[in-house]
């Protein structure tokens, strides 16, 4: 049997707090609530620029978009969703905004929650600023809002995403065939959970890595991510 399987009896705390809109802050990043009428402009730009940036669009539900004013209104939409808590991810340094993830699916009388929606601009992708943004959502499902499960979802077609899951320490936990259909194709779902039991290893290896020690001068890594969280689970 797989040992996360478990039939035991649970006592929720008063816990799965539903996701506050707060600001969290990093070393590298700033992770703030939406305001479409604030972020809209400077997302829209980071995620439409350029057709690589355009590229972002491809797996998720949505976008890309034919203008800023579809792309507020598409933000006002989601910020307005009591079942979602979207978060901008701003550059602490330049205060320039680069990505967004939302917390979602989120179920506090069970505590569990979904990260999903996650987007950075090229620029982002693949850099310590785009891990440590992920790493205060998750520390703050798990340590702050006291959550029992993360859930993450995508596109079994999605590489980039289902490789980001396990480097992040997501365990996957199996396919979802004809979940969804999605701009008119059908979606296959790959799911992976962090688990609250797993999550104190996955955090450590979160801060070492994300450490200043973990970089040589041109600002490549010494361990890998991905190494260090692959028996994690």
């Amino acid at each position: 049997m797989d040992r996360r399987v478990s039939s035991s009896k649970v006592e929720l705390l008063p816990s799965g707090k539903a996701p506050e809109r707060r600001r969290l802050e990093g070393r590298l990043v700033i992770a703030e609530p939406l305001d479409p009428e604030q972020h809209a402009a400077p997302l829209f730009q980071a995620s439409h620029e350029t057709a690589e940036a355009r590229r972002i669009w491809d797996y998720l539900p949505d976008g890309p978009f034919e203008d800023l004013s579809g792309f507020e209104a598409w933000l006002g939409a989601m910020t307005a969703n009591a079942d979602r808590c979207v978060f901008a991810f701003r550059d602490k340094p330049s205060g320039r905004a680069g990505g967004m993830a939302t917390y979602l699916d989120i179920r506090p009388a069970h505590g569990a929650i979904e990260l999903g929606y996650i987007w950075f601009a090229p620029s982002v992708q693949r850099t310590p600023s785009a891990t440590e943004a992920l790493f205060l959502m998750l520390r703050h499902a798990f340590d702050d809002l006291k959550y029992r499960r993360m859930q993450w979802r995508c596109n079994v077609l999605n590489e980039k995403s289902r490789a980001a899951a396990l480097r992040l320490g997501f365990t996957y936990e199996g396919l979802f065939y004809q979940h969804m259909v999605v701009k008119g194709y059908n979606r296959d779902t790959a799911w992976y959970s962090i688990l609250d039991s797993e999550w104190p290893r996955i955090r450590a290896n979160f801060e070492a890595w994300l450490a200043p020690a973990n970089f040589d001068e041109q600002g490549q890594q010494k361990q890998s991510l991905r190494a260090m969280n692959a028996g994690a689970s």
